[in-house]
């Protein structure tokens, strides 16, 4: 399964009033390993950016001046997404935002393939996802780096590919079966207890994990081996 998580910076809230996209961030993953391909690219808006904007990601337009347009680059950009399945973070800002450019490419002259980010791909929205899993709590992506354990410390403001590859963290441990011992939100830890084990002739009985299970496992030791700086033991002694 191919996804790819994806973040962008933008020069405003509303792209109905003619806010555009200053920065796009997308980071690969198939069959939940993180493969190392990204496609990062900052974009000329040809507008001025808001200051409650460069607040919140530190781009400014003298930044921007020498970078392509979206135009410029949405092919390259359609060709690396197409056919996967999209993780994005609060998805319908995002792609509100792409869609507008893609239109207004379109409507500039470039040819492109599709017209709309849903023509080419799926989109799952994490923030839903996590509210589904944590109903009444935080849900930003600094909350659930606290939740998961994710290091974020370089998030001192936001930029589209850090926020993508801290979103692939987020993912992999959120949809990994494990969560931190202790939740900074969890008041009470269940324990359950199976009863009535036994083994026939001696023998202890040995459940072979699935494949999907397997490959979840190998995400969450990536994602510990990452934030231990390679010194998961896991993997040292297997």
């Amino acid at each position: 399964m191919r996804q790819v998580v994806l973040d962008t910076e933008t020069t405003g809230l509303e792209p109905s009033e003619g806010h555009r996209i200053i920065e796009v961030g997308a980071i690969e993953i198939v069959n939940r390993r993180l493969t190392g391909r990204r496609f990062h690219q900052y974009v000329n808006p040809d507008r001025e950016i808001d200051a409650a904007a460069i607040e919140i990601h530190g781009i400014t337009n003298a930044m921007l001046e020498d970078k392509p347009h979206f135009a410029d680059v949405a092919a390259e950009f359609l060709g690396f997404i197409e056919g996967a399945e999209l993780l994005i973070h609060n998805a319908p800002f995002d792609v509100g935002f792409l869609n507008a450019e893609l239109a207004r490419a379109i409507n500039g002259g470039c040819a492109l393939p599709v017209a709309a980010i849903e023509d080419c791909c799926t989109v799952q929205d994490t923030l839903k996802l996590a509210r589904t899993l944590h109903p009444g709590q935080k849900n930003s992506l600094d909350a659930l780096c606290r939740r998961y354990s994710i290091d974020n410390s370089q998030r001192v403001v936001h930029g589209a590919l850090l926020d993508a590859e801290i979103l692939a963290d987020v993912y992999l441990a959120m949809t990994g079966g494990q969560t931190a011992l202790f939740d900074e939100e969890t008041a009470a830890i269940e324990v359950v207890a199976t009863e009535g084990f036994s083994c026939e002739g001696g023998t202890p009985l040995v459940i072979a994990p699935s494949a999907e299970e397997l490959a979840a496992h190998e995400a969450y030791l990536e994602v510990l081996d990452k934030k231990s700086g390679g010194r998961c033991l896991w993997r040292l002694l297997g």
